[in-house]
């Protein structure tokens, strides 16, 4: 079976013969393979989804289903360096680079307090010239023989801490104070209207999200985000349904979040990602048991612990543990739960994708 078939199959709710797998890397681990492997490093791409749409060519060599597609940077507003090191994004955020990371450095809407002060900043052109011919090229190779997978990673809530501050954020959006709304709308249609255009290149899923849960539960109340999230992330759905009714979409959400997988059904997702292997409750038993009826899954391979220190025998028997879980009736897409990271073995990377090709229904 083809790898575009078996994607297809399985975010259809057919049976195909194996799960489909759509791996990400850090560039320190593509060039880790790279290195290891003899296949060629690629630069990664210019968007605030790098990760997610970089070395391509590398991982279908290896072994993937699935090509994603995203923004990337527009040719008038690429991120940039400044004399003192510092990276400016088309946001206006900015980083300073850790070695491994670029951890945030300011934050532009730091002082954000009323509407006005969303009304004046300068926001991102969903169309700039230039922000999907990345996705445009990519479709256009890969899209025949892989399944592709329109990538919007950070879809409101991240997105919106990005620019002012995580603490910020959430004491302004527990006091109610009056530029909240007003940036969560702005950056909501920012990223819809991206979303649709990546649908209308050809997607055959799209992947949103934000991270609402930590290592041991929710990261806000699960009834502030009923009120303040749920009617947003759904309004984005249905606009994206407009667009192409039959689209799958896919919602990243690292950490516990088991109080509110029942609203994300309830608003119509299809496919719920990472399954984070670590975090409370989130057991591919307990997973498959309370939601396979409506979902299906995406992730669900730790990245945190088996990955990096376990042995290559060890990561192939747990991978295909999880995929007879998982996968059983087909509804399981098997990936890490989030990009494989510099300290992981080459071996253990090659275990994988061996225990991958491996699998039978």
């Amino acid at each position: 079976m083809d790898q575009r078939t078996r994607f297809l199959k399985t975010i259809n709710g057919q049976l195909p013969d194996r799960p489909p797998t759509f791996v990400t890397l850090t560039p320190q681990m593509a060039q880790k393979l790279a290195d290891a492997t003899g296949i060629s490093y690629e630069e990664p791409i210019d968007s605030l989804l790098s990760t997610r749409i970089s070395h391509t060519g590398m991982l279908t060599k290896l072994g993937n289903d699935c090509v994603g597609i995203a923004s990337a940077a527009p040719k008038d507003h690429p991120t940039l360096t400044r004399e003192d090191g510092i990276k400016v994004n088309e946001w206006g955020m900015t980083f300073k680079s850790t070695g491994l990371y670029d951890e945030f450095y300011e934050y532009p809407l730091a002082n954000a307090e009323s509407v006005k002060d969303i009304e004046v900043y300068d926001f991102p052109d969903p169309f700039a010239e230039g922000r999907f011919d990345h996705a445009k090229s990519t479709f256009k190779k890969y899209s025949g023989q892989y399944g592709i997978v329109a990538e919007l990673e950070t879809s409101i809530f991240e997105t919106a801490w990005y620019l002012t501050g995580l603490e910020k954020f959430f004491m302004d959006m527990m006091m109610g104070t009056p530029y909240v709304e007003t940036l969560l709308d702005r950056i909501m249609h920012i990223n819809t209207e991206i979303g649709k255009e990546l649908i209308r290149i050809g997607a055959d899923m799209i992947w949103c999200g934000d991270d609402f849960g930590g290592q041991s539960g929710m990261l806000l109340d699960p009834d502030q985000w009923r009120t303040v999230f749920k009617p947003r992330i759904s309004w984005m759905f249905e606009e994206f349904r407009k667009v192409n009714p039959d689209i799958k979409i896919a919602w990243h959400s690292c950490g516990s979040i088991i109080p509110i997988i029942p609203d994300f059904i309830e608003i119509g997702l299809d496919v719920l990602n990472p399954l984070q292997p670590l975090a409370k409750d989130m057991t591919p038993e307990k997973l498959k048991k309370e939601f396979g009826k409506d979902l299906i899954f995406f992730g669900g391979i730790d990245v945190q612990d088996l990955l990096p220190n376990g042995t290559a025998e060890e990561v192939n028997k747990e991978v295909t543990r999880r995929m007879h879980i998982f996968g059983e009736g087909g509804k399981y897409i098997v990936a890490p739960a989030h990009n494989i990271q510099p300290d992981t073995p080459v071996e253990n990377v090659m275990a994988y994708f061996e225990a991958v090709k491996e699998f039978r229904y």
